[in-house]
């Protein structure tokens, strides 16, 4: 499942959620802290892990 930054624009709060892809497109994200919907997702890096091919 991927990982998902945001941060409230109501408390300031930054957070991770781990969801599905599913989960993430119905878009209602809740702060942990306030519990506000006021919230905006961070761009961030990943790494992907493949095989190596022989």
């Amino acid at each position: 499942m991927p990982t998902y930054e945001f941060i409230c624009e109501k408390c300031k709060k930054p957070f991770t959620l781990t969801i599905k892809v599913s989960e993430y497109e119905k878009k209602k994200f809740q702060c942990p802290k306030c519990k506000s919907s006021k919230v905006k997702q961070q761009i961030t890096s990943f790494e992907t892990i493949t095989s190596k091919k022989s």
